[in-house]
């Protein structure tokens, strides 16, 4: 199967810009009294504003019909083109003139994607977060050892005064200057601001006050979250110096559960893939290839310890894709759990902040304390987090697509894993979905994220970033600008009859299990909103690196004699906000597989 990215340049890209054409308010039109043709209260007609925009002609609709796959007859092109001017390039005037309007990029669409279904209950209907027992581990002799340590292993002896936060936070500025330099992880340093805030968790500690389990806990989030008087960049040229003055929801709920910012992560330019001003972020696996991403520097500063966990982003496969490359644990929350207030806003009906840690449980930790809607994200909701690690699995159903288990891109580990859930007396249910185009539904992301960075676009600022292929950000933001609003409108339908169709999925199965890298369920799950979690269950072997980018002939990849053994990860996907399901599960297959703990060679 083809890469996610290789997905996002096939998938079709109608090209032909209209607008919507019923009847309007026409602020541009000649009066109708000064036209002296309309009685007092008639109502404005259509196509009489005055012509603006260059001269249209058939010629040039004809050749615009190659792009959007329509066709006119000569007489309809001629009719089309004389009253272009005066019926559609007036509702241009928001970007053209003379009344430009600049949309700030805090403005959402006033169109929200709401993915509950009418009739359909939301679940769980009630908030409960019962962490694992407490065991008495004790603190390893190693400052190695310490590093790799989940979380609820670091949160118990911080809470217990055996490990300061200090201390916690200078053997992860020590791993970054000797190991950063190795994968390039790292936009921006907070070497400073990680110090003061270590030292007033433990000063809190020692008076008492312990805020939870994420106290202390250095960790670095993914550079598109907004930081007071830290540069936030979006790995992109463009953007290399901005300073924001305030911090992000997400940060400023870290600051508030006492965490220690520590750094802020790579992602590749404008959240694809994992290339960025400052090069290429690489697995801490296999150093010849790229982390992938666009969450690379979360997924591999994650996986090489030199953070405790990070919080990376989604719109169509970015936790994902380097959760499973670098084998951490990546879980994408349902769209709207997590407010993206102070986030760069990519696609305001897809993007998702999540967390990417060592462990499930340690991901369910730091879900709890950034989940909740904020007045900053119109698109966050109200939601019940319901996860008791202790809970049974015995019972649940999981659900699987019997012709993806057999196939590329699932291996012996994705199989594996339903043998691994029959063992744990879990139930293997198999669904299937209608074989549709789900790549149809990628002009939505498209247009999206071309609106976005319209004004990079349009003053020629995507020529500075560093990729410039085919299937990067410049040359699909261009095409983008040529998109069909019926197509538009179209893929936005297609949108919820999929939605509709998980739901019927979830209606037979407690949890979905799909291999990570299936073309269909990163698009399906991502559009329609549903959690995943992802999450190392074994290893696989490889004879060439893997990449994120098309393939190109000039700059073959890395060959490997003999194979290569890296993670492979599997993926569950659960009900809408019902995270605590397939993080139950997820702990119970990690405890089953028995991988975790492995690290990478020379970390």
């Amino acid at each position: 199967m083809n890469t996610r990215r290789q997905f996002l340049i096939q998938a079709p890209i109608a090209l032909l810009t209209v607008a919507a054409g019923c009847r309007v308010q026409r602020e541009t039109a000649t009066p109708q009294s000064a036209a002296g043709s309309a009685a007092p209260g008639a109502p404005p007609t259509y196509g009489t504003a005055a012509g603006s925009g260059p001269p249209v002609t058939p010629a040039t609709l004809a050749e615009a019909e190659k792009l959007a796959q329509v066709t006119l007859t000569a007489a309809q092109r001629q009719q089309a083109a004389d009253s272009w001017r005066s019926s559609m390039a007036p509702y241009l005037e928001r970007r053209t003139g003379p009344r430009k309007v600049a949309l700030a990029p805090h403005d959402a669409p006033a169109t929200l994607w709401n993915p509950m279904l009418p009739g359909v209950a939301a679940a769980p209907s009630r908030d409960r977060f019962v962490r694992s027992t407490s065991i008495n581990v004790p603190l390893p002799s190693t400052d190695d050892a310490i590093a790799f340590a989940p979380v609820t292993a670091l949160s118990r002896w911080i809470e217990s005064r055996q490990l300061t936060s200090t201390r916690l936070t200078n053997i992860y500025l020590s791993r970054i200057e000797r190991l950063n330099p190795k994968i390039n992880a790292i936009i921006t340093l907070t070497k400073d601001h990680a110090l003061e805030r270590a030292a007033l968790a433990d000063q809190e500690i020692r008076a008492g006050k312990y805020r939870g389990p994420l106290h202390g806990i250095p960790y670095g989030v993914k550079d598109l979250l907004d930081t007071a008087g830290i540069a936030t960049t979006y790995g992109a040229e463009p953007f290399r110096n901005r300073v924001p003055a305030e911090d992000s929801a997400v940060v400023r709920r870290l600051n508030d559960a006492a965490g220690v910012l520590i750094a802020k992560l790579s992602l590749g330019a404008l959240a694809l893939n994992d290339i960025w001003f400052g090069g290429q972020t690489m697995n801490p696996w296999l150093l010849d290839e790229g982390a992938s991403g666009s969450s690379a520097g979360p997924g591999a500063a994650t996986a090489a310890a030199l953070v405790a966990f990070a919080i990376g982003s989604e719109t169509g496969g970015s936790i994902v894709s380097p959760a499973m490359r670098c084998g951490v644990t990546g879980l994408r929350p349902t769209f709207g759990r997590v407010p993206r207030t102070g986030a760069m806003a990519l696609c305001w009906s897809l993007d998702k902040l999540g967390p990417m840690t060592r462990s499930v449980e340690d991901a369910m930790l730091v879900l709890q304390a950034i989940t909740g809607p904020d007045a900053g994200d119109p698109s966050s909701t109200a939601s019940h987090l319901d996860f008791d690690a202790a809970e049974p699995v015995s019972g649940l159903k999981v659900g699987y697509i019997a012709p993806w288990m057999k196939e590329s891109p699932a291996t012996d580990v994705d199989r594996a894993a339903l043998e691994a859930i029959k063992a744990l007396q879990m139930v293997p249910t198999e669904v299937t979905l209608p074989d549709w185009p789900y790549s149809s539904l990628m002009p939505i992301l498209f247009a999206e994220g071309a609106a976005s960075f319209e004004e990079l676009t349009l003053n020629n600022q995507l020529d500075t970033l560093k990729m410039q292929v085919k299937d990067a950000w410049p040359n699909l933001f261009r095409q983008a600008r040529f998109l069909s609003a019926v197509d538009m409108v179209q893929a936005d339908r297609l949108r919820r009859r999929v939605a509709m169709e998980m739901a019927r999925i979830f209606t037979q199965v407690d949890v979905l299990l799909v291999p990570s890298l299936r073309d269909e369920q990163l698009t399906i799950t991502n559009f329609t909103g549903h959690p995943s979690l992802t999450t190392r269950a074994g290893f696989v072997q490889v004879s060439e690196a893997r990449s994120d980018w098309a393939p190109d002939p000039a700059h073959p990849l890395p060959k490997f004699s003999p194979p290569r053994r890296v993670p492979h990860g599997i993926t569950l996907i659960g009900r809408l906000f019902d995270e605590g399901t397939i993080a139950r599960v997820g702990l119970a297959l990690e405890r089953q597989f028995g991988v975790v703990s492995e690290r990478p060679g020379g970390f």
